[in-house]
């Protein structure tokens, strides 16, 4: 399947992923929650940044992301451990799921299958299962929602992420060739260049995603960085013109007012050394609606690039020779 039709389904996957929520079933745990670790790489590890980063205004239990493989050490029987394998056989997310059961942790698992799935069926664990079969990159919308799922279950958030989400789908598919033509826009802008994303720290994960889907779906090079952090490093390196680098800023109703006149600031120092610089406003009235119009706009976007460029926005064979190479150790 091209990777265009996989983000055209992507309300549908929305939709489908409420259902699997609403009918999954998940035990009360057997200890207090102290923390929470999220443990996932790349399409299935991007969700809990994203979700992380949505609910820490009001989560009971702070959040840590594993995109490696290993936890801290202050992982034990207190710990929501939530392990994110699309496939259920990344091997740094089975390293720290293993390292989560020696050390007692509250697991439970999203996953369409593989090792994570037989684990968990073998020691009891709760888990989530998604369809298979997809590149784990277009398959955002079933982690993510399952995440917001799992928290609210144990009552760490209070988030109407169901409500939010089933606006997200109305506006998505009511806006299609609005977004389309936004996303084709944008890709034009990007043609020829390297992408250099901006946006508010709270947003940082959408931006990230926005990177990764240039980087797998583009096949380019990018980088990203927020505001405020980039205010006390990363302004002071724009002193060369150069016209092969696309400034990128997503911005958002809810940002803070502050970081909105930093924006403009910056605008000012950057538009010294590159003519390339594009706004994209995101739409929605709560931060989720707003995320995910922003993730789905994106994913286009790396898309029609990918065509532009005369490249396969699924094919990822450096990955895959990349985990041949590493069967063998």
């Amino acid at each position: 399947m091209e990777m265009k039709q996989l983000v055209d389904n992507f309300s549908k996957q929305l939709s489908e992923a409420l259902q699997i929520g609403r009918n999954s079933k998940i035990q009360p745990l057997k200890n207090s929650i102290q923390n929470i670790v999220i443990s996932g790489l790349g399409g299935s590890g991007i969700g809990g940044s994203i979700v992380s980063q949505l609910v820490e205004a009001e989560c009971s239990a702070p959040i840590t992301i594993i995109k490696g493989y290993f936890l801290p050490a202050f992982v034990g029987k207190n710990t929501l451990l939530i392990i994110s394998s699309y496939s259920g056989n990344t091997e740094e997310t089975l390293n720290a799921m293993q390292m989560g059961i020696e050390k007692g942790a509250q697991i439970v698992a999203i996953t369409s299958g593989g090792k994570v799935e037989e684990i968990c069926q073998k020691n009891g664990f709760d888990f989530i299962k998604v369809p298979a079969g997809f590149p784990p990159r277009s398959c955002l919308g079933y982690s993510l929602t399952q995440l917001f799922f799992i928290l609210k279950s144990f009552g760490l958030i209070k988030l109407d992420f169901e409500n939010a989400i089933e606006k997200s789908i109305l506006k998505l598919e009511n806006f299609k060739s609005e977004i389309q033509d936004k996303a084709k826009h944008l890709a034009t802008f990007l043609e020829n260049k390297m992408p250099v994303i901006y946006c508010e720290d709270r947003f940082e994960a959408v931006a990230v995603r926005f990177r990764q889907q240039i980087n797998e779906n583009s096949k380019v090079l990018c980088w990203h960085h927020v505001i405020p952090e980039m205010n006390h490093n990363e302004l002071v390196g724009w002193t060369s013109k150069n016209e092969n680098l696309a400034v990128v800023i997503f911005r958002n109703e809810s940002d803070y007012f502050r970081n909105n006149a930093r924006i403009e600031i910056n605008k000012t120092v950057i538009e010294k050394y590159t003519s390339n610089l594009i706004e994209i406003y995101s739409e929605g009235e709560t931060d989720l609606e707003r995320a995910i119009y922003l993730i789905h706009l994106g994913d286009w976007a790396s898309c029609y690039l990918a065509d532009l460029r005369g490249v396969d926005a699924v094919e990822i064979n450096v990955i895959n020779n990349l985990k041949n190479s590493l069967a063998g150790i």
